[in-house]
Order: structure tokens, then sequence, then C-alpha cells
């Protein structure tokens, strides 16, 4: 039987393993964005899991936004990442400080 431990502990290790990823490669845009994209998964997870046990559904319904923005934040990050490419062909995260203007 799955519990609402379980769902927790799961998310939980989604949190620290994208938390991981986002310090230890600054260097490389694409994996910061999915580590963050990771990280909201994580508490989308836990928002289900309780929704579940409660028997609510307003946390899954907040999900639905959360995922929306979620979508919309990763659609302005790859455009700023094809902007970065075009314009430095580099998507170091190093190169973002000469965009400057």
């Amino acid at each position: 039987m799955i519990t609402l431990t379980h769902f927790l502990v799961l998310g939980a290790i989604l949190f620290a393993l994208s938390v991981f990823g986002i310090f230890m490669n600054r260097k490389n845009l694409i994996v910061m964005l999915m580590a963050i994209e990771l990280m909201l998964l994580a508490v989308n997870m836990n928002f289900i899991a309780f929704s579940q046990f409660l028997g609510d559904s307003a946390g899954q319904i907040f999900v639905f936004f959360i995922l929306t923005v979620a979508a919309a934040e990763s659609a302005i990050g790859l455009a700023i990442l094809v902007v970065l490419f075009r314009n430095l062909r580099s998507i170091a995260v190093e190169d973002l400080g000469t965009m400057k203007g």
C-alpha cells in the first residue's frame, strides 16, 4: 500500500535533486531550466498527494495553474536562450553579463 509518506519522500528527493542540479551546474542554462522544472514538478506531486489524502480537489486545480506558469516560464527561458545563442554563439551562463545594454 502506497501511503502519503511515500509520495512526500519522493517529492522531497526530486526537490533535493533539482536544488543539487542548480548548485552543481551553473554553466549550462538548459540544465538549470530543467532543474527548475523538476523543482516545480516535485511541488506539484506534493500538492496532488495532499489533495488525494485530504479528499479535496483544490490542490489538483492549483497544479493546473502551476503547470501553466511553468509552461510559460519554459517558453520565455528558451526564447532567451535562443537570443543568447544568436548573439554570442554560446549558451554559457557566464556570458549573460555581456548582454547588458
